[in-house]
C-alpha cells in the first residue's frame, strides 16, 4: 500500500488519524500536537507507504535536529509517527529508534514570599483567585480554567480535577484561605460554571491565565524565568519541605510515575541547605 501526497487528499487521510486518536480518548491538545508533527512529516517524505522507512524517518529526524529543534520537540514527532504506523496502517514493523536524550533541567520554583507577593500585587479579585487557587492546588494552567463548581466540595476543602493529564482523574486540597472567596462567588453561580470565565463568558483561554501569571510576576518584581507551571513546581517543592511523604506529593500531582515527582527532591534537600558556603 502506498499513496502519494499528490494523489491522496492530505486532509482525509489527517481527519482518519484524528477520528482514530479521538477513539482512543487521546486529549484535544495531544490530538492537535500530533496532526501537526504529522502534517509536517508527510510533507518531507511524499510518499506514503504502510511500512515504515526507518532511514527516511532518521534522516527526517536529524534534520530537526540540525535545526537546532529541541529534544521533546524530537521526541513528539517520533512518538506520533511511531502512532501512525502502529495504529493507522497497522504496521508490523518495529521502529526500533532510540527517543532524543532531554536535557535534565530543575523546574523553577518561587518561593512562599515570591507567591506571596505575587498574590498581593494581584487587584482584581477574580484573577488573585486564580493564582492563589492554581498555587494552594498544584494545577496545571488547561486544569485551572477547566475547573467547575461543581467539582469543589468546601466542607472538605477537597477539589474533584476530572479528566486531567492521560485523561486521569483524581483528588487534591483546597487551602482554608481562599474558602471564603469561593463561598461567596459561588453563592452567585450554578454548579455548572467554569470557576474562572472570561469577560464574554465560558471558560477563560489559557493565554488569558498564563498572562495574568506573567503580570503578576513583573508587579512583584520577580526576575526567574518562572511560568505559570511554576506555581505546580512550588506547590510540589513547599509539600516536600513540610515533610510531606513523596507519594502523596505524587498523588496530589498525578503523576504516574513517581521518578517524576522526585525531581522536586533534587530542589528541596534540606541537608545541602544546610551546607555553608566556604566563602562564609
Amino acid at each position: 500500500m502506498k499513496y502519494s501526497i499528490n494523489s491522496m487528499n492530505l486532509q482525509e487521510l489527517l481527519q482518519k488519524i484524528k477520528n482514530e486518536l479521538k477513539l482512543r480518548n487521546y486529549s484535544p491538545r495531544t490530538i492537535e500536537s500530533y496532526l501537526a508533527c504529522l502534517t509536517e512529516y508527510f510533507k518531507y517524505i511524499k510518499n506514503i507507504k504502510r511500512e515504515p522507512e526507518i532511514a527516511k524517518i532518521k534522516e527526517y529526524l536529524l534534520e530537526k535536529q540540525n535545526r537546532k529543534q529541541s529534544s521533546q520537540t524530537i521526541n513528539l514527532h517520533l512518538q506520533a509517527i511511531k502512532y501512525f504506523y502502529r495504529e493507522v496502517m497497522r504496521s508490523v514493523s518495529i521502529i526500533d529508534i532510540k527517543f532524543a536524550k532531554t536535557a535534565s533541567k530543575l523546574p523553577v520554583v518561587l518561593s512562599r514570599n515570591e507567591i506571596e507577593r505575587m498574590i498581593d500585587s494581584i487587584k482584581n479579585p477574580k484573577h488573585r483567585l486564580l493564582i492563589a487557587f492554581s498555587y494552594g492546588a498544584g494545577l496545571r494552567v488547561s486544569e485551572a480554567i477547566n475547573l467547575k463548581f461543581k467539582d469543589i466540595d468546601l466542607e472538605e476543602l477537597t477539589l474533584h480535577i476530572k479528566g486531567a493529564k492521560g485523561n486521569k482523574d483524581r483528588i487534591s486540597m483546597i487551602s482554608e484561605k481562599i474558602r471564603s472567596d469561593l463561598r461567596e462567588l459561588m453563592a452567585l453561580k450554578n454548579a455548572n460554571d467554569f470557576v474562572f470565565e472570561s469577560n464574554r463568558g465560558g471558560k477563560l483561554d489559557e493565554r488569558s491565565a498564563q498572562k495574568v501569571f506573567e503580570n503578576a510576576l513583573k508587579k512583584a518584581g520577580i526576575k526567574k524565568e518562572a511560568t505559570f507551571h511554576s506555581l505546580r513546581h512550588s506547590f510540589a517543592t513547599h509539600l516536600l519541605e513540610n515533610g510531606v511523604d513523596v507519594r502523596y506529593v505524587q498523588e496530589l500531582l498525578g503523576h504516574a510515575n513517581i521518578r517524576t515527582t522526585q525531581i522536586y527532591t533534587k530542589v528541596t534537600n534540606p541537608m545541602l541547605k544546610k551546607i555553608k558556603s566556604p566563602l562564609e
